[in-house]
């Protein structure tokens, strides 16, 4: 029997499982493949717009260092905002937090079709929207994440954090094939079709209603309540552990900042080819992702989130050493799969051990984390591509993802007695 809201869920909760059977989670769901779509589009072609644009005066090295800056430009907002960015989403509607930080995005992917239209942006103008438009996901990802747990009841909540990421890698796989496709047209086309799918997202959150109270917060200074997420995370150690381990190994190991010069100079396969590329390793995690939301994980998550980024880094090794477009996709797609099932075990565990009351500020501990493993290593893949080439940047950063697992099983062992979810207590 399906449900329209979650009033009333206990009674009803074991003749309904499924997160889609709640409408407002439906939406949710739907926004989140449309601002996954914008989101992975606009990267796509920020990112070749940035290196296509340096390349008109800059050889491959020095391009590459202009191009990692995109990575700086956009962990620096986030690492100024993260403190506010989860008080915000603890005191104020949850709702209403995303959808100003999608205005904020629309606003952003607007101004870069409108200056498309023109003679085109130069390197500064393309790095201040990039920094605008990370300050406005600094809002939107702890709110965001913390929304789930207000729209399904807790039984639910791993099987919907599966389906979530189906979401999120739908707009992996196709964003990047959209915009790598939509700049072959021009980078007009590209950007404008970011804004539509942000408009759109933002309408699908205005139609959710009004959510469960959330839980008060403690009285306290803005401060003591900011220091609090914190303090929380760092005397959790299983759930830094979880946090800390993502962070080092794709800060380390990622090769995303790479790819369009693995597509342009390396495997010449042009913006088309850099669109698949990007795609790649979101199909793999599109295929565990549907997997898990069906089959979620029972037993020994912990040894298997390890185990998951050591492979990770396995086939980051292998991508770097390949001159295959066919094994290149390949390897992205393994990438993808084992890093599908380590942050679906990550996300689970941080909602799980959360109290909701502290959810939007360890979540936005948790997205700073993110955002130092992906905006943050982009700046360091570049910088290191700049000194030692982008094929030794790569296979280096996969063998320091697979030393980076080893070490993290010894230094957290609350990771390898992680075995069931439903162990897991918040406090």
């Amino acid at each position: 029997m399906a449900v329209d809201s979650i009033d009333g869920v206990e009674a009803q909760a074991v003749s309904t499982r499924h997160p889609f059977a709640y409408r407002d989670f439906r939406y949710f769901w739907t926004a989140r493949i449309c601002a996954m779509l914008a989101h992975s589009g606009l990267v796509v072609a920020l990112g070749w717009a940035v290196y296509d644009e340096a390349r008109l005066s800059m050889g491959v090295r020095e391009a590459a260092l202009r191009l990692g800056l995109i990575g700086l430009v956009q962990f620096l907002p986030m690492l100024m905002l993260s403190p506010f960015t989860g008080l915000a989403a603890d005191r104020y509607d949850r709702r209403n937090v995303v959808r100003l930080a999608l205005v904020g995005q629309l606003s952003c992917a607007t101004i870069l079709s409108l200056l498309a239209f023109g003679p085109g942006a130069g390197l500064y103008t393309l790095y201040a929207t990039a920094a605008l438009f990370a300050a406005s996901r600094a809002f939107y990802m702890p709110a965001m994440n913390a929304l789930p747990p207000a729209l399904v009841p807790r039984a639910t909540l791993p099987q919907a954090i599966a389906i979530s990421a189906v979401a999120g890698r739908i707009g992996g796989i196709l964003g990047p094939v959209l915009g790598g496709f939509a700049y072959a047209w021009g980078a007009k086309w590209a950007f404008g079709l970011c804004a539509t799918l942000l408009l759109a997202a933002l309408l699908l959150h205005l139609a959710i209603r009004p959510l469960r109270q959330q839980a008060p917060m403690a009285a306290a200074r803005p401060l003591q309540q900011m220091l609090e997420g914190l303090r929380y995370v760092l005397s959790n150690r299983l759930l830094l552990g979880a946090i800390s381990l993502d962070l080092f190994a794709v800060l380390l190991g990622g090769v995303t900042a790479l790819l369009p010069i693995f597509a342009r100079d390396v495997l010449h396969v042009g913006p088309d080819g850099l669109g698949q590329l990007r795609a790649a390793s979101s199909v793999g995690a599109l295929a565990t992702a549907v997997w898990l939301s069906w089959r979620p994980l029972r037993h020994e998550v912990g040894v298997k989130m390890l185990a998951c980024v050591a492979l990770f880094g396995a086939m980051t090794v292998s991508f770097g050493l390949s001159r295959s477009m066919s094994l290149s996709l390949a390897c992205l797609a393994l990438m993808g799969a084992v890093d599908m099932v380590s942050v679906y075990i990550r996300q689970s565990l941080l909602q799980i051990a959360t109290p909701d009351d502290k959810r939007g500020r360890v979540g936005a501990i948790s997205s700073l984390f993110v955002a130092g493993s992906n905006e943050l290593g982009e700046m360091e893949s570049g910088l290191v591509a700049s000194l030692i080439g982008p094929v030794g940047a790569v296979i280096t950063g996969g063998i320091a993802a697979v030393l980076v697992a080893g070490l993290w099983a010894g230094l957290f062992p609350e990771l390898r007695r992680a075995r069931r979810f439903d162990q897991v207590q918040p406090g």
